[in-house]
């Protein structure tokens, strides 16, 4: 692996604990403004600073995001379907060329294994590969998941495993029953999905059985920015990202620092 490749993976996965904790930020791809990012700028500006890495696209990285922000970006190039269409149908939105000018540390692909569109989201991702590879540009694979398939151990472990094989460096997954078995099968690092907003204690949860279970982070959006206190609720995952913090313990952070919030309001 070339000297600017291992770069960037270690500004996206921090070197001293070998996790990462991602703020996804690029749901308005498909969705449009989704709840919490009507601004993306006002939502981004408060929660950035506590973020490993910014996944987020294009658009909003040079309208939203200040050139003098010092955080690692994802910047996820696929798209070209919205929530009312087939997702699975989805091509390359940004070229390498553009994702070096705007100086990110890699790039993000969504893949569909087992849709009706799985063999073009599968070499969209290898096209992709092929051409970031030529410059040092890591790729984290998505494995978005249909409406038609579960987000199971063997199906994760498959959608992870193939990522893997055509080269991504990253690959992004959701949390499931076994989940270490997920981890196990596949050689590169994996991190999970937040997924749907659910209560914080569940995502509290969720972010610990992850790593407890061998996740190398997690790339979470709408479980931080739908909070009623998304900079406690980021600051938390952090602790338990980096410093393996409790559940029971990362529960009390968290309301301990919401609490401290209504104080100052």
């Amino acid at each position: 692996m070339d000297w600017g490749m291992s770069n960037r993976l270690s500004r996206i996965i921090r070197p001293e604990t070998g996790r990462t904790v991602m703020l996804a930020v690029d749901h308005g791809y498909f969705l449009g403004p989704t709840s919490g990012l009507e601004e993306p700028a006002k939502t981004i500006a408060p929660l950035v600073g506590y973020a490993d890495c910014l996944m987020l696209t294009r658009g909003i990285l040079r309208a939203c995001v200040d050139p003098s922000v010092n955080v690692p970006i994802m910047l996820r190039v696929s798209g070209g379907r919205s929530i009312l269409g087939e997702l699975s149908d989805e091509g390359t939105t940004v070229s390498i060329r553009d994702a070096m000018r705007m100086n990110v540390s890699g790039v993000a692909m969504s893949i569909f294994v087992g849709a009706e569109l799985e063999r073009k989201s599968l070499l969209g991702l290898a096209d992709l590969i092929n051409e970031a590879e030529e410059f040092g540009i890591p790729v984290l694979a998505v494995t978005a998941v249909g409406k038609e398939m579960n987000r199971d151990a063997r199906y994760l472990s498959l959608a992870c495993r193939i990522a893997a094989e055509l080269g991504a460096h990253i690959v992004k997954t959701y949390y499931c029953d076994e989940f270490e078995k997920v981890v196990k099968s596949c050689p590169v690092p994996v991190v999970i999905a937040g997924g749907k907003k659910i209560p914080e204690r569940e995502a509290i949860d969720l972010s610990y059985n992850a790593i407890t279970r061998g996740a190398a982070g997690v790339d979470m959006g709408r479980n931080i920015f739908q909070s009623d206190h998304p900079v406690a609720m980021i600051k938390t995952v952090r602790e338990i990202v980096h410093k393996d913090l409790t559940p029971d313990k990362a529960w009390d952070l968290f309301n301990t620092l919401a609490n401290e919030k209504k104080a100052k309001v």
